[in-house]
């Protein structure tokens, strides 16, 4: 009995990262467009969404088409601003 819990623990963690995982797009970042694209200042709406999307980073990173918008100096300010560190991945 003790095992059947285990084993339906580790698959509900397990199912939550999946989950987790699911929930990157880069679309969601769609509020800090203009931020990372411009010298305008990251809206509150940014932040939130760069922080909720902030577990992605190192997979927006690999990506070659996306890596320019995360790495360029206006995306470091915003996620400077906004108090989320671009990951060393």
């Amino acid at each position: 009995s003790a095992i059947y819990i285990v084993a339906l623990l580790v698959m509900i963690v397990a199912g939550s990262k999946v989950a987790t995982a699911a929930t990157c797009s880069v679309t969601e970042l769609m509020p800090c467009s203009s931020a990372f694209t411009s010298s305008a200042a990251p809206t509150a709406q940014c932040c939130t969404k760069l922080k909720e999307q902030s577990p992605c980073l190192c997979g927006y990173l690999k990506n070659p088409t996306l890596k320019q918008y995360i790495t360029n100096p206006n995306a470091k300010k915003v996620t400077s601003t906004c108090g989320v560190p671009i990951p060393n991945c």
